[in-house]
This record gives structure tokens, C-alpha cells and sequence, in this order.
């Protein structure tokens, strides 16, 4: 089973991700981990993509393909996997596409987390760290008992410098401006499946499912 994710932050993707990986035993693959491994481990690409992120350059689309197919070719995604992050943009697509036609195994599914721009920004901006035990919260959905204070350890609440309402809002246009070419490609392809990702986790988790249960019996 071969799955793609697309969707704005803090549409839930990570979460339900972790919740397909758990149910069909495949491994989740983050585009953003997957590179800082490669660095990690010194691999060829991982040196080359470490010079555009020491200089806080986007690492070019050839290196992070390159990273991607290595990670594809790895043992645990013998039965599938699911890309989390990646690809971004058509070009990324076809780049992929060409990957796994090598060894005819095409994407299958491509989830795409459908939310309302007002909600993501409450689930983004309302989002609170704890500082000392890194226990997260919402004002508006998960609030502590006690304002700023952490339930678990008394802890400091603060907010991430990435979820000021300005910036969520510019996140938000980037992903419309380079992701909505990609559903159209995807969907003229037949592979998209819509989710309506406002739901609460287990609503959503079912939506997913419903669509997956057809793989899985067959």
C-alpha cells in the first residue's frame, strides 16, 4: 500500500499518518527526517544537501528525490509506505512517478486532508508548548486547568514563534499557491480521495479507513 498525504498544516496529517502506519505496518516517511538522517549518516547526498542547509537554503529537488529514493528502496518498504511532506509540487510528482515506475509501483492513494482556513489557524495559533516537559495544548480545543501553567509539571506555556497568526497565514498561502497544480494532477490521475479533516481524530481516522478497507481485503 503506497500513500501520499497532502494537506495545509495543521490539517493532522502527522497524526493519522502514525495511526495508518500502526494499522497496516508500514513506515511512515517524512521528507524532513529522512534529510536530516542522510546528513546524519554522511551519506553522498546527505554531504551534498548539509551545504544548502548550513548556508538555511531549500535543498534542491534533485537531492531531496535523490534521499527520498534511497529511502524507498530500504527493506521496511517492501509492503508500502507513506510520504508525509513530499512531493510539494507537480515537478516533485513526476519526479516520482518515474522512481517507482522502475520497479512498477505506482503511488495508490493520495490522501488529501480538506480543512477550513479559520480552523487551521485556531488548531495552529491556539497551540501552547510546555518548556520544561514539552506537553502541548490549545486554548481553544485543550486548554490547561490553569492558564500558562502546564498541568503535567507546572511548566511554562508558551507559543512557537512559527504559530503568530502572520505567519500561519502566509504558510497557508504558499501551500494553496504550490499545492493546488498537484491535486489536479493527482486527481486527473484517479488517485485522489478527499478527507474532511474539521472532524474530530476519530472521525477522520474512519473516513480514512473506509477508503483503505478496500486494499485491504483484496
Amino acid at each position: 500500500m503506497r500513500i501520499v498525504l497532502l494537506g495545509p498544516p495543521g490539517a493532522g496529517k502527522g497524526t493519522q499518518a502514525k495511526r495508518i502506519s500502526e494499522r497496516f505496518g508500514i513506515p511512515q516517511i517524512s521528507t524532513g527526517d529522512i534529510l536530516r538522517d542522510a546528513v546524519k549518516r554522511n551519506t553522498p547526498l546527505g554531504i551534498k544537501a548539509r551545504t544548502f542547509m548550513d548556508k538555511g537554503e531549500l535543498v534542491p529537488d534533485e537531492v531531496v528525490i535523490g534521499i527520498v529514493e534511497e529511502r524507498l528502496k530500504e527493506k521496511d518498504c517492501t509492503r508500502g509506505w507513506i510520504l508525509d511532506g513530499f512531493p510539494r509540487t507537480v515537478p516533485q510528482a513526476e519526479a516520482l512517478d518515474r522512481i517507482l515506475e522502475k520497479h512498477n509501483t505506482p503511488v495508490e492513494y493520495v490522501l488529501n486532508f480538506e480543512i477550513e482556513e479559520d480552523e487551521v489557524i485556531k488548531r495552529l495559533t491556539g497551540r501552547r508548548n510546555c518548556e520544561k516537559c514539552n506537553n502541548v495544548y490549545n486554548i481553544y480545543f485543550s486548554p490547561p486547568v490553569k492558564e500558562g501553567v502546564c498541568d503535567v509539571c507546572g511548566g511554562k506555556l508558551v507559543q512557537r514563534s512559527d504559530d503568530d497568526e502572520e505567519t500561519v497565514r502566509e504558510r497557508l498561502r504558499v501551500y494553496k499557491e504550490k499545492t493546488s497544480p498537484l491535486i489536479d494532477y493527482y486527481n486527473k490521475k484517479g488517485r485522489l480521495y478527499k478527507i474532511d479533516a474539521n472532524g474530530d481524530l476519530e472521525k477522520v481516522e474512519e473516513e480514512i479507513f473506509k477508503i483503505l478497507e478496500h486494499h485491504d481485503n483484496t
